[in-house]
């Protein structure tokens, strides 16, 4: 088994953190909404560890793509998200028709990706647009 790159673990670390950022700030709305029991918490901790695992498997298959030829590691990224996509359709499903599990807490967690990926966007646009201002 090879090392796991350092840049797999970093972006992954990233995703984890806003996460759970995202993830603190949701159990809070439940709470000051009162609708908060024991099932957010395990549908929060559900969607969590889905898009954790995800996102790491996103990055370990990037790395193994990267020392393939082009053919094959097209076809190595297309079966990675393949077999992701259906994890995450299970966890889905496990979350909408497990009663342990809030449904909303189960499913929201999963969107925290993107909203943390479009927030490094923002701010890498905004870092660059203030280098471009100090050149000047």
């Amino acid at each position: 088994m090879q090392a796991i790159d350092p840049v797999v673990l970093k972006e992954t670390k990233y995703i984890a953190l806003w996460s759970l950022v995202f993830s603190a700030i949701m159990q809070a709305v439940f709470l000051v909404i009162g609708r908060w029991d024991y099932t957010v918490i395990l549908g929060n901790l559900l969607g969590y560890a889905a898009i954790v695992l995800n996102y790491f498997g996103i990055g370990l298959t990037v790395q193994k793509a990267l020392e393939k030829e082009e053919k094959d590691a097209k076809q190595t990224m297309k079966l990675s998200n393949t077999v992701r996509m259906l994890f995450l359709f299970c966890v889905a499903v496990i979350g909408v028709t497990v009663p342990v599990f809030h449904m909303v807490a189960a499913l929201v967690p999963l969107l925290f990706p993107r909203i943390a990926i479009a927030l490094r966007m923002i701010g890498n646009k905004k870092d660059q647009t203030e280098e471009g201002e100090h050149e000047q």
